[in-house]
């Protein structure tokens, strides 16, 4: 029997998406909730389940075009049923031929836009009824692009030697091997699954990746047998309490740990899995931080020009559009205004590098970005203002008595904010650890929909990349943006014991943006003054 599957949707609100790949091949047999498609939307790269059991008959679908949600996207031949003449391979939405759709046609839930597994890493496939599942030797880092690319050009990404931070492989490294090498185009070539990678910024390098991250998608071949990927996605995993108590000692999702290991049919997971994971998680961060601190591009932005070519066009589509549509929204919507000042944090450098061991053996980075999210959630509290938000429709201004703060990250489709909920009930390791993690997701292209959403202020870090002062744009309808810039050392007059002296002192530049038609300018500078005293008496953070 036919079924036919039309495309859902893929994320809350969304009208349509691009299909980035097929994860498999007419005439491949897949199972149920098997990942066939990566589709791109204005929020994320998810991966559509198939809703059956059954054989691959017709993909509808060119990779690159845009997929209305609803249309036809997948014909499926229902094993053991006899087969029916399918639609025509371009949907149409008539409605006389929605009321002709065969009977039984299953619709899957919102596909799974989140992946839980490690920084830069696979999501894990699901397995096939034929075929032994074995774990790859080598992870293979490189955005969705760079996979086409290399497609295109008959190479195989596993050859190649990535010259982006932690191995990612850039398209100038398959171009470079396009050009200088002959590449079989007949060798067997591996599709893994696309990894977004981006360079993120931070005080002294601060907002770097860290492990708990889950990946993006699936693995697979050109064979009706799915590889393993360095990541599980599971519902269910069986595991010793000892075991379930080490993965989250270790901030791992024991549902995301692969293995081979099975329990009553069930996956099961050994301490020993748990420690390899985890290790190889720290192992992600380390290669990130390395990179962001010697000042290496976390992934590139197109190719290069072809001889004689002047210029060229890309769609201006996807998240990068949805991007500039906020940010026009935001501009003209609110008026805004900066204020700048400096604030002296030799005591919180001298503090986060007493601190810094301690996190380290718990597996977790500690940066400046949780003390700052810290002292920003106390500011918030004496000045309630710039965590309110005007609602236009009802002419009232809503203040709210939480606090979710969004962290502005560059990926390479552009600026994502992933959101930490409830910042001022969470302590430094906590805010570290989820930070990170969300971090790494918004990289990989894997973080959900719903960790986007929701923040009422907004910290962005330009000092990664050597940026002092800014004038950020408000993640609107937010009130407040904070953009922090990097740690220098500076001369500063000190007062001590009625004298005076100059004294070298790590200093970090502030820059707050806010809604003049809320806030006044003395508000704003009060807020500033506020968050600076945490800041320089990072002990005070200790009473929130």
């Amino acid at each position: 029997m036919v079924r036919e599957f039309k495309l859902p949707d893929v994320g809350e609100g969304v009208a349509e998406g691009e299909l980035v790949s097929w994860l498999v091949e007419e005439g491949d047999t897949v199972s149920e909730d098997q990942p066939v498609a990566e589709v791109e939307t204005d929020k994320a790269l998810v991966e559509v389940p198939s809703p059956v059991d059954g054989t691959v008959r017709e993909l509808h679908w060119e990779e690159g075009e845009m997929v209305p949600v609803g249309d036809l996207f997948v014909t499926y031949d229902v094993e053991g049923e006899e087969s029916e003449a399918p639609s025509t391979a371009k949907p149409t939405t008539s409605e006389d031929e929605q009321a002709s759709e065969p009977p039984g046609v299953d619709s899957p839930e919102e596909a799974r836009a989140e992946a839980d597994g490690e920084p830069a890493g696979d999501a894990g496939a699901t397995g096939a009824e034929t075929g032994e599942i074995t774990p790859p030797e080598e992870r293979v880092f490189a955005p969705p692009r760079v996979r086409r690319l290399a497609r295109e050009e008959g190479i195989e990404l596993s050859t190649l030697e990535g010259s982006g931070p932690g191995g990612r492989i850039t398209a100038a490294d398959v171009e470079a091997a396009a050009g200088g090498s002959d590449v079989s185009s007949g060798s067997a070539e591996a599709e893994t699954a696309p990894e977004g990678t981006a360079s993120d910024t931070g005080a002294e390098s601060t907002v770097a990746s860290d492990a708990g991250s889950p990946s993006g998608t699936q693995t697979t071949q050109s064979t009706t047998t799915p590889t393993q990927a360095e990541s599980a996605d599971r519902d269910r995993t069986l595991a010793a309490p000892a075991t379930r108590k080490l993965a989250e000692e270790e901030g791992v999702d024991i549902d995301a740990v692969p293995t081979d290991e099975e329990r009553d049919g069930e996956a099961f997971v050994t301490p020993e899995a748990v420690r390899e994971y985890a290790e190889a998680q720290q192992r992600a961060q380390q290669a990130d931080a390395e990179a962001v601190e010697a000042g290496q591009p976390v992934g590139a932005k197109g190719a290069e020009f072809a001889e004689g070519e002047r210029e060229r066009r890309e769609p201006f589509k996807g998240v990068r559009k949805t991007i500039a549509d906020a940010m026009v929204e935001s501009k003209y919507s609110a008026p805004h205004v900066t204020h700048h000042d400096e604030v002296d944090v030799t005591e919180l450098v001298e503090a986060r590098e007493r601190l810094k061991p301690r996190a380290e053996e718990q597996g977790i980075s500690l940066t400046y970005m949780p003390f700052i999210m810290k002292a920003v959630t106390a500011a918030l509290k004496e000045f309630p203002e710039m965590n309110a938000v005007i609602d236009e429709d009802n002419e009232e201004i809503v203040y709210r008595d939480y606090y979710n703060v969004g962290v502005a990250t560059a990926t390479d489709v552009g600026l994502m904010v992933p959101v930490l909920e409830d910042a001022d009930r969470k302590g430094l390791l906590q805010l570290s650890s989820e930070m990170n993690e969300l971090v790494t997701k918004a990289r990989e292209r894997s973080i959900s929909p719903d960790e986007l959403r929701g923040s009422t202020f907004t910290i962005t870090n330009v000092g990664g990349i050597g940026g002092e002062y800014a004038t950020p744009i408000l993640n609107y309808p937010e009130s407040g943006i904070l953009a922090v810039g990097e740690i220098k050392r500076k001369p500063r007059v000190v007062s001590q014991n009625g004298e005076e002296s100059i004294e070298p002192r790590s200093v970090m530049t502030l820059s707050l943006s806010f809604d003049h038609r809320l806030i006044d300018g003395a508000v704003g500078a009060q807020f500033t003054n506020e968050l600076m005293e945490y800041l320089e008496n990072p002990e005070l953070l200790l009473l929130e």
